[in-house]
């Protein structure tokens, strides 16, 4: 029989699209299931809601959104997978594994959830678990809304995944939405609108963490902790918040009102209704090119503290990092335009946004030679965060020189939409900020868990990564001169790109190695934990203090807030001999656990899926739900509990019956 002849009539009978919803459909059926059975078998569900579900700790908060990251970041990269596959074997007469449309949804789905809910998890997990023990700080300013951004964050994460199950559809309009294609004209269906209201939701938990973690740094930094005595890490989620609460308002605007051309008729970006799609475009990039920002600045940071640690040198040029943050702070709202050149701006407006953007890869130059002049005559250790680190400075002057290339007006016009742009994106996205949040992760876990991570393990995969990083991207660099564009799903074999596409696929599966690697590194790791348990509170000699206080971090983070007298406070205690010095004990404070978050989440969850599917009295309903429970709970005093010195002391020093 002839196999190929046959396979038209299979892929009728069997369409590998609606098999590849239904497999997703199932396998987060069976994950929800399977998750709900076991908590239900160990009795678990008590433990779970007032341990986890209901904290206000941020660093349990913290453990909470890197977990939902890394799960969305197995559904992106599953994503990335299927692209790969799909461009590599769909030339000429081949069609690939799925159709156009169904690769339309796939990328869209891919940087959707790539950016929105793995990367920004990420960094917000990191800055939960660190900022308030890297200012000798017991909380976050506002814990309850802590708990409220991050389930917010969960309800968006659960709405986007939704849309495969209930709509079987997502957006097949590329991760931003341009419009006319993201108009009911031209996408009709719920995709989009799923779109919408899964990054609004998670957009407005990620403005409120913003504000919570830049009033959390200026406020309540310890005793004596001047601005320019604090950790580069504080700085760089400094500018980072800063950009949240600035750049973010502007996302929930540009979506609101896409959600109401889309819903109510209106035509703020229908060019025949009087609209102006280049506003939408002006807008989201308004907001887009300050989110890489707002992504890399706490990489940044995190590399600045791993430099400085394992080279067990002091941060070569300390003041000159801060301004680099502030000037990049300042310069990424004077960048946005260079993103479409080509839209007949205008030459005097191309220029000067060309001209600002060469000009912000200088403080971002100035980072880098800090961290080299750092490591120069440092006794380097080579510990798997600095693996990330030789990864990411070699991956991201790659991508910082090609940004550089296409902020030339009359360069971008020749690679504007092609896989060249891909290829610098994802230099900067997966070379600065994910190996960023990789060396972060594996730097604090100690911190938070109470023991290290297999250094072997997470050395292979940091390799593996780097490797499949370069073998999967460079590749798109040469397509993309020889004039292959984005999006694209088929093409003739005469092109004579079939072999590169070929190379970046086989790429890709040496970062799907990497990925597995690191699940069996956190396997490995608590299997053996008895074996690398962290007794000192200080496995990497570390400088600051989220390293003076005991591994795990207690709930109340330090039993005796620390005074500050110098930079890298912890490191000179350490040098004089004043580290272990007793403390003097006192009752402190701290905040109850609450549902609060919970229950806004849940009803903003309820008001986005209604709103989606046009059910406005449960629209209704989850409004009023949303403003009873703000009602309740400001009607609360009974927020805070009371931890005598005694009691304290006991726990301090690991006396008390826990």
């Amino acid at each position: 029989m002839n196999l190929s002849a046959k396979l038209p009539e299979i892929k009728e009978l069997f369409p590998l699209d609606d098999l590849l919803l239904t497999m997703a459909t199932l396998t987060m059926i069976f994950g929800v299931i399977t998750i709900a059975g076991a908590l239900f078998y160990f009795k678990r569900w008590t433990w779970l809601w007032k341990e986890w579900l209901t904290t206000t700790d941020p660093k349990k908060i913290g453990v909470m959104y890197i977990i939902v990251a890394v799960l969305m970041l197995i559904r992106g990269f599953a994503d990335a997978i299927m692209m790969r596959i799909q461009q590599a074997i769909s030339v000429g007469d081949s069609e690939g594994i799925v159709s156009s449309d169904t690769f339309q949804q796939v990328f869209t789905a891919h940087g959707t959830i790539m950016i929105f809910f793995v990367a920004m998890g990420l960094m917000f997990g990191l800055i939960n678990l660190v900022v308030p023990l890297q200012i000798g700080a017991r909380d976050v300013a506002f814990p309850v809304l802590n708990s409220a951004s991050f389930w917010l964050f969960v309800a968006g994460a659960l709405l986007i995944n939704l849309a495969l199950a209930i709509g079987g559809e997502f957006a097949a309009t590329g991760w931003l939405a341009y419009p006319p294609l993201s108009e009911t004209q031209y996408s009709p269906g719920v995709g989009v609108d799923y779109w919408i209201w899964s990054i609004q939701i998670a957009g407005i938990g990620s403005l409120l963490s913003g504000i919570n973690f830049l009033v959390t740094i200026l406020k309540m930094r310890a005793p004596g902790m001047s601005l320019m005595k604090m950790p580069v890490f504080c700085w760089s989620v400094v500018g980072s918040m800063s950009l949240v609460i600035f750049a973010f308002p502007v996302l929930t605007a540009t979506l609101a009102m896409l959600a109401l051309d889309r819903t109510m008729g209106m035509h703020f970006f229908t060019a025949d209704g009087g609209g102006n799609p280049m506003m939408y475009i002006n807008l989201i990039w308004a907001w887009g090119h300050p989110e890489v920002y707002i992504l890399i600045l706490p990489a940044f940071g995190i590399f600045s503290e791993i430099v400085a640690t394992f080279s067990r040198k002091k941060l070569f040029g300390y003041k000159s990092m801060v301004w680099a943050i502030l000037a990049i702070t300042v310069l990424s709202y004077l960048v946005w335009l260079h993103h479409f050149f080509t839209m007949g701006a205008g030459a005097n407006v191309n220029a000067f946004f060309g001209i600002m953007t060469m000009i912000i890869a200088v403080p971002t130059g100035v980072k880098v030679f800090n961290w080299l002049f750092t490591m120069y005559r440092g006794r380097i250790r080579f510990t798997s965060p600095m693996y990330w680190f030789f990864g990411f400075v070699t991956t991201f002057t790659i991508g910082g020189v090609t940004g550089v290339m296409m902020a030339v007006p009359a360069i971008d016009f020749q690679v504007h939409n092609s896989l060249f742009l891909v290829a610098h994106f994802h230099n900067m996205i997966i070379g600065g900020v994910v190996f960023g949040y990789f060396a972060g992760l594996t730097y604090w876990f100690p911190k938070i868990f109470g023991f290290t991570l297999n250094e072997k393990l997470g050395k292979y995969a940091a390799w593996c990564w780097i490797i499949g990083f370069l073998v999967a991207f460079i590749p798109l660099y040469i397509l993309g001169i020889m004039g292959a564009t984005r999006r694209l799903d088929h093409y003739d074999p005469s092109m004579g790109w079939q072999g590169l596409f070929i190379v970046a696929g086989l790429g890709a599966c040496i970062i799907g190695l990497g990925v597995m690697l690191q699940v069996l590194q956190f396997v490995v790791s608590f299997r053996d934990k008895r074996n690398n348990l962290d007794k000192t509170g200080d496995p990497w000699d570390g400088r600051t203090l989220e390293w003076s206080t005991k591994s795990p971090a207690p709930f109340y983070n330090f039993a005796v807030i620390p005074k500050v007298t110098r930079r890298d406070e912890f490191w000179e205690m350490k040098r004089d001999g004043t580290a272990d010095k007793n403390p003097a004990y006192k009752d402190i404070h701290m905040p109850k656990n609450t549902g609060v978050g919970i229950y806004l989440a849940g009803f903003a969850f309820i008001f986005g899926f209604s709103t989606i599917w046009h059910v406005y009295w449960a629209t209704a309903l989850s409004t009023l739900g949303i403003i009873a429970t703000l009602i309740i709970r400001s009607m609360n005093d009974d927020t805070e509990y009371t931890i005598p010195a005694k009691e304290l002391e006991k726990l301090d020093t690991g006396k008390a019956n826990v």
